[in-house]
């Protein structure tokens, strides 16, 4: 279980402080997929950094598991990232100059995965294309490699930045569809940040973010 309490986070911008998260409590389960809607300027990239580790909350506690990421040091969120994380990004971040799998056997390495690198090739259906290089795959092809990136760490937590945005809807609906299915791993909890609330029939749990503060929450597993 996944656990934020009064949470906030401040910027500065010259002498002004700007709140881009205002007092934000919630809980994510694993074995969920839960999506965080809103605009522009909702918070919800500050909230996906803040869960990631690679951003620290002004005020308030936020739990995994029986870990308070709040309180660590940098070298604690660096072992947080590294052995409870997973990141799909928007524009996919692979290395052009390897392989397919070879992109996904640099994560799997960290966890001791390297020989199960062409299983997660396989799942999201890439496994004729593991000799391929980033340049010669289509975007959908490259965002189902990042993916499997992402899950040969073996994460506990998968987190999703507009992973659709520069994909056409075809193939935003795969790739959503594969998000959802890795969330049905009941030690996994898969979150996902987007605009788009076409989106929000394929999760179990609907976070509405409106200038830094919770909208709305649906959880939609009790009506399934």
């Amino acid at each position: 279980m996944i656990t934020l309490k009064n949470i906030s986070k401040t910027y500065k911008v010259g002498d002004q402080e700007v709140k881009a998260l205002d007092n934000v409590s919630l809980s994510i389960e694993k074995g969920k997929f839960t999506i965080i809607l809103g605009p522009s300027g909702s918070g919800k990239s500050t909230l996906l950094n803040l869960l990631g580790g690679m951003d620290r909350a002004t005020n308030g506690k936020f739990l995994f598991d029986d870990i308070d990421v709040t309180a660590l040091k940098d070298n604690g969120l660096s072992d947080y990232r590294k052995n409870v994380v997973g990141f799909v990004f928007q524009f996919y971040n692979l290395v052009p100059s390897l392989t397919a799998l070879e992109n996904v056997s640099i994560a799997a390495q960290l966890t001791g995965n390297a020989k199960q690198s062409e299983d997660y090739l396989h799942k999201v259906g890439l496994s004729h294309r593991k000799n391929n290089f980033p340049p010669q795959l289509s975007g959908g092809e490259m965002q189902r490699v990042s993916i499997a990136r992402a899950l040969a760490k073996k994460p506990k937590l998968l987190l999703c930045d507009e992973p659709t945005g520069a994909l056409d809807s075809k193939t935003g609906q795969k790739i959503i569809e594969l998000l959802q299915e890795a969330s049905r791993d009941k030690n996994v909890a898969v979150v996902m940040v987007t605009h788009n609330p076409e989106f929000e029939q394929y999760a179990d749990r609907v976070i509405h973010l409106k200038d830094g503060v919770i909208d709305q929450i649906v959880d939609k597993s009790t009506f399934q």
